[in-house]
């Protein structure tokens, strides 16, 4: 089978990528409950949850290219997303005083409270 020439290409790739987007409603609808689609934080969620569908896809692909070309090897990857994942971490820890990450999920200690409040009940 012939290799497909870019515009067709281009053309295959525009209708997966926009295909995988309309993921977004339902990711919307199981967050939200039913809301009109003028509602403001529905469209929120959908412009989110369509922008984290897509980086995954990208990121997906783009680490496939580099392992099958051997740019990196799969065992490389997963030490420097630990790593990332790490670092990532650290921050949001310290960007969320008194919020610590676990194995077992978050725990939360008294210097929330300041910036814990005013948060929506």
């Amino acid at each position: 089978m012939p290799a497909a020439s870019p515009s067709d290409q281009e053309a295959v790739t525009y209708r997966a990528v926009n295909r995988l987007a309309k993921w977004r409603n339902l990711f919307a609808g199981w967050q939200l409950g039913t809301r009109p689609a003028s509602d403001p934080v529905t469209a929120a969620v959908k412009d989110h949850r369509e922008v984290t569908l897509l980086l995954r896809a990208e990121v997906s692909a783009l680490t496939g290219l580099l392992i099958r070309k051997g740019l990196i090897t799969e065992l490389e990857w997963l030490a420097a997303l630990g790593e990332e994942a790490d670092l990532l971490n650290a921050d949001l820890e310290r960007r969320f005083p008194g919020v610590t990450a676990h194995d077992e999920g978050l725990t939360f200690d008294r210097r929330v409270l300041p910036w814990m409040k005013g948060w929506p009940a």
